[in-house]
C-alpha cells in the first residue's frame, strides 16, 4: 500500500483547518520558525509544511475559535493522524518486501553463470547467478548504511534506496560526490546527504627537495618522485595514511609519484549523540537512517527546519547557509603537525603542538632509532623517527568483495587482501557419476579406462580412471586411479592398497627427490591417510587427489592450470556449457555423454570389465526402492541443513540411479559421502550423519540388506520396499501374479533395449571402433 503524497497534504491540511492545536509547534519570530524541529516521519513533515507555508495563518486565525468547536474534532484530527503513520509503516514494509526476492530456491545447472529472471518485479535490479545449484541473487546498491537522510522513495521502478543529494550553483550531485574548484584547485567540495562541506587542502611532502615536483596546472600539492614512504613501497592508486595519529593525512600513488594533503571531514546530517568514531577511520559515520519528505525551498539539518540564504552555526568553527534546499558549509582544515598527540593542546578549533625538547633519537620496542631513520612493522606499516617523535605511516585496504568462486586472502608479504580464484575441483562418485571443474553433473557407466583429467599444454601430469563394473549388466563404479607425474606413476587401488612405479607401500609416504636424481626429474609427493577415512596425495604442483579406496575421488588443481586441462573432468574455463568436449574438440550434448566419455578411453581391450557396454539403455528399478533409500538426502537435519548452502537434486538423482543395480546393497551411501563432503567443503557443521543413516565408514568391507535400513525414521516407511503389508493366500497369489507379471515387463524391455542398441550401434559407431566378431562367443566391447 502507498499513500501519495498530495493525499497526505490533504489529510494534514484538514486537521490544520479544524484544530488549532498544532498552532504551538510554531513561534510568530522568523527566527524560531527557521529552527523548528523537523520529526523523522515522513507524516509530521506536511505538518510542519503545513505551518511554514501558506496555511499556517489560517491555523493562527482559528485559535478564537477553537474553544467554541467540539473536542471531537481534536480527537478525529489525532486518529487521522494515527492511521497516516500506520499506513506509512505498512508502505515501508511493503517497500521493503518489493526491494527483496522471497520464496522457494530455485534450482539452476549452469554453474556459475548469470541467470535471467523473468516475471519479477524490478528484476532489472537484481543480478543472479547459478551457486551451488542455486540461483543466487544479489542487489547492486551503493552502502546507505551511514547516511542519515534518505530520498523518499517516490517510484516502484526504483531499484536502489538513495542517500539525499545536493544541489550546488545550479548542478545536482549525488551523496558522496567530491569535486573542485578548477581556479582553485586545493579548495574541495564533496555532498554528504544534502550538506555540501567546503575545504582547503593542506599539502604534506617527506621526500628531499630535490625530488620535489611543483604541482601542475589543476593540481594542488607537489609531488615526490617514486611512491615511497618511510622507506615502504606503496602501490599503484594505492591509498596509504601518512600518520597513523592523523588518519586524515592521507597519501596516493599515481604515475611513479606520490602526493600527500589533509582535508577537513565532511559535515554530517546526524547529531552528535548519532555519530560513531571507527578507531581506524579519519571521519566519523552516522549511524541511523532517516526518510524525509522534501521541504521545496528549505533545508533539513540536524533534525531542524531551514529557511533559503539563512545562515546557521551548528558549532563554534562550523558556518553554513542554505541555498536551494542544501546546506552549505565552511570549516577550516586543520594543521598538520610533526608532534607526537601527547605533546599537543587544544587551541580553539584546532589542536596545536606544545614546546616541547627536540631529541635525536627515538626508541621503539627496545630498539634506537636516529633522526630520519625508517623502519617496517610489518607489511602494513612503517615508521620514521622525526625530531625525537615516531612518525608511522599505514596502507589503507579498500574492501573487496570476491565472486563464488574466489575466497579472500592476504598474499605472502602483502598488506591487503585480494580475492583469490579457488582451486578447481573434480568429484567422481558411485556409479559413477562425475561433477567436472566448472561444476557439470554427468552420470557414465562405461566399465574400461578413461583419461580422467591432463594437463593437455604442459603436459605435467595426467590421471587416469578405472572403472568395474563388478559382474552387473550396466552399471560401473571407479576402481583405481593412476597418476602418472614426471616419470612417477602413483596406483591408487581398492581398500586405500598404494603402488609407486609398480611397488606397493605402506602409508605415510613421501618422495621429496631433487631434480638431481638419475632420472632428471623432481619429485614432491606425499601421500596420507585422513582421519575421516581415504588417502590424500599431494604434489608439488599443487594438485591433490582424495580417495576413500571404494569409489568417491576428488582431484583438486590450483588456478594457474584454468583452460589447460582435458579429459572427462572438462576443460575448467569457467563455463559447464561445454564441458563435455571429446578428445577431438567437438563439443557433445547431454544426450551424447556415451560419445564423449569414449573419446577419452584409453588402454586395449583388457582394461575393460565387461566385453561390451550397454550404451542405450540406463538402470531401472521399482520407484519404491529409490524413493525409500534416497529419503535422508531430502531431510535437512541428517546432513546440518546443509541443503540451504547446496542443492541436493543431482545427488538425490545420483542416489536413485545408484540403487537400481546395486551389488553391495549399500550403493545409496556413496551419493550421501560425495554431498557431506560438500557440504564440509563449504563450511557446514555436519552431524554425524554416518550413524544416523547406517553408512559406516569403508562400506565395501561388507554387504548390506534391507534389514538393515528398516527401523531407521530417516528411511521412511519400510512397505515402500515390499509394496504394503498383509498375510493370506489371496495375497501371496497376487504377489506371484504381479511377479511374474515384472519378470515378462523385464524380459520384452531387455529384448527392446538390445534391439535399440543393436540398431543405435548401426547407425552411430564407426566400424574402426568395433572388433571382429568370434565366432559362437558375446560381442567384444566398443573402444
Amino acid at each position: 500500500m502507498q499513500i501519495s503524497v498530495n493525499l497526505r497534504q490533504q489529510i494534514a491540511k484538514m486537521c490544520c483547518k479544524s484544530n488549532a492545536m498544532w498552532k504551538s509547534l510554531t513561534s510568530s519570530s522568523d527566527q524560531q520558525q527557521q529552527q523548528q524541529p523537523v520529526t523523522t516521519t515522513t507524516t509530521t513533515t506536511q505538518f510542519t509544511q503545513c505551518h511554514g507555508q501558506s496555511q499556517r495563518h489560517k491555523c493562527s486565525n482559528n485559535n478564537n475559535n477553537y474553544k467554541s468547536q467540539p473536542h471531537f474534532l481534536v480527537r478525529i484530527c489525532t486518529l487521522v493522524f494515527m492511521v497516516m503513520i500506520a499506513l506509512n509503516q505498512l508502505e515501508t514494509a511493503a517497500a521493503g518486501f518489493r526491494e527483496g526476492l522471497s520464496g522457494i530456491m530455485e534450482s539452476c545447472a549452469n554453474e556459475g553463470e548469470e541467470v535471467q529472471i523473468k516475471g519479477i518485479q524490478n528484476a532489472k535490479c537484481f543480478k543472479c547467478t547459478c551457486q551451488n545449484g542455486f540461483v543466487n541473487c544479489d542487489k547492486s546498491c551503493p552502502s546507505i548504511d551511514d547516511c542519515y537522510l534518505l530520498d523518499s522513495k517516490s517510484s516502484n521502478d526504483t531499484c536502489c534506496r538513495k542517500c539525499k543529494g545536493c544541489i550546488y550553483r545550479g548542478v545536482p550531485y549525488a551523496s558522496g560526490a567530491e569535486w573542485s574548484d578548477p581556479d582553485e584547485p586545493c579548495k574541495t567540495y564533496k555532498c554528504i546527504a544534502s550538506v555540501v562541506t567546503e575545504t582547503t587542502q593542506k599539502c604534506y611532502s617527506q621526500c628531499d627537495d630535490n625530488q620535489l615536483t611543483a604541482p601542475r596546472p589543476g593540481e594542488c600539492c607537489p609531488t615526490c618522485q617514486g611512491c615511497k614512504i618511510n622507506g615502504q613501497t606503496v602501490a599503484e592508486g594505492q591509498e596509504v595514511v601518512a600518520s597513523i595519529d592523523d588518519r586524515c593525512l592521507v597519501c596516493q600513488c599515481s604515475g611513479n609519484k606520490l602526493s600527500c594533503a589533509k582535508k577537513t571531514c565532511p559535515i554530517l546530517q546526524c547529531p552528535k549523540t548519532k555519530q560513531k568514531q571507527l578507531p581506524n577511520e579519519c571521519c566519523p559515520r552516522c549511524t541511523e537512517q532517516r526518510e524525509f519528505v522534501a521541504v521545496k525551498g528549505k533545508c533539513i539539518f540536524n533534525n531542524k527546519l531551514y529557511y533559503d540564504k539563512t545562515q546557521f552555526t551548528p558549532d563554534r568553527c562550523t558556518n553554513c547557509t542554505c541555498l536551494n534546499g542544501t546546506s552549505i558549509c565552511q570549516r577550516a582544515t586543520c594543521p598538520i603537525l610533526e608532534c607526537a598527540p601527547e605533546f599537543q593542546e587544544e587551541d580553539g578549533c584546532c589542536p596545536r603542538c606544545i614546546v616541547a625538547e627536540v631529541r635525536s633519537e627515538c626508541t621503539a620496542q627496545g630498539v634506537t632509532y636516529m633522526n630520519n631513520e625508517t623502519w617496517n612493522m610489518g607489511p602494513c606499516r612503517s615508521c620514521r623517527c622525526i625530531g625525537g617523535n615516531i612518525r608511522c605511516s599505514e596502507m589503507r585496504c579498500q574492501p573487496v568483495k570476491c565472486r563464488p568462486n574466489e575466497e579472500l586472502k592476504v598474499p605472502a608479504g602483502e598488506c591487503c587482501p585480494k580475492c583469490l580464484e579457488t582451486a578447481g575441483t573434480c568429484t567422481v562418485f558411485g556409479d559413477p557419476h562425475f561433477k567436472t571443474f566448472d561444476g557439470k553433473f554427468f552420470s557414465f557407466q562405461g566399465s574400461c579406462k578413461y583419461l580422467l583429467a591432463a594437463d593437455c599444454y604442459g603436459h605435467n601430469f595426467s590421471i587416469r580412471l578405472t572403472n568395474d563394473g563388478r559382474g552387473t549388466r550396466r552399471s560401473s563404479w571407479p576402481k583405481t586411479v593412476t597418476l602418472k607425474l614426471r616419470g612417477l606413476r602413483i596406483n591408487l587401488g581398492q581398500k586405500l592398497r598404494v603402488k609407486v612405479n609398480g611397488t606397493r607401500v605402506t602409508l605415510p609416504y613421501a618422495d621429496h627427490s631433487s631434480s638431481s636424481s638419475e632420472n632428471g626429474h623432481g619429485h614432491n609427493v606425499s601421500i596420507e591417510r585422513l582421519a575421516e577415512g581415504g588417502i590424500m596425495l599431494r604434489t608439488e604442483l599443487g594438485l591433490s587427489i582424495e580417495w576413500d579406496g571404494n569409489n568417491f575421488l576428488q582431484v583438486s588443481v590450483p588456478a594457474q592450470y584454468k583452460r589447460h586441462l582435458c579429459g572427462l573432468c572438462g576443460n575448467y574455463n569457467g563455463s559447464g556449457r561445454d564441458d563435455l568436449t571429446g578428445r577431438d574438440g567437438h563439443s557433445h550434448s547431454d544426450d551424447e555423454v556415451w560419445h564423449f566419455a569414449n573419446s577419452w578411453k584409453v588402454g586395449g581391450p583388457k582394461s575393460c570389465s565387461r566385453l561390451r557396454d550397454n550404451i542405450v539403455a540406463q538402470p531401472t528399478c521399482n520407484k519404491r526402492k529409490p524413493n525409500f533409500y534416497c529419503r535422508p538426502l531430502r531431510i535437512s537435519e541428517v546432513f546440518g541443513n546443509c541443503d540451504s548452502r547446496l542443492n541436493p537434486t543431482n545427488y538425490i538423482d545420483s542416489c536413485r540411479m545408484d540403487v537400481c543395480e546395486c551389488p553391495t546393497g549399500s550403493c545409496h551411501c556413496d551419493s550421501f559421502a560425495a554431498y557431506a563432503h560438500e557440504c564440509r567443503r563449504l563450511g557446514v557443521q555436519l552431524p554425524d550423519w554416518r550413524t544416523a543413516t547406517n553408512c559406516p565408514l569403508g562400506s565395501w568391507r561388507r554387504n548390506a540388506t534391507d534389514a538393515n535400513y528398516r527401523g531407521n525414521s530417516f528411511y521412511g516407511d519400510p512397505s515402500l520396499l515390499t509394496g504394503g503389508a498383509g498375510a493370506g493366500g489371496a495375497y501371496k497369489a497376487r504377489r506371484r501374479k504381479q511377479q511374474q507379471h515384472r519378470l515378462q515387463q523385464q524380459q520384452r524391455r531387455r529384448q527392446q533395449n538390445e534391439l535399440q542398441e543393436n540398431e543405435y550401434i548401426k547407425k552411430h559407431v564407426p566400424n574402426k571402433f568395433l572388433r571382429p566378431r568370434a565366432p559362437a562367443r558375446t560381442p567384444p566391447p566398443i573402444h
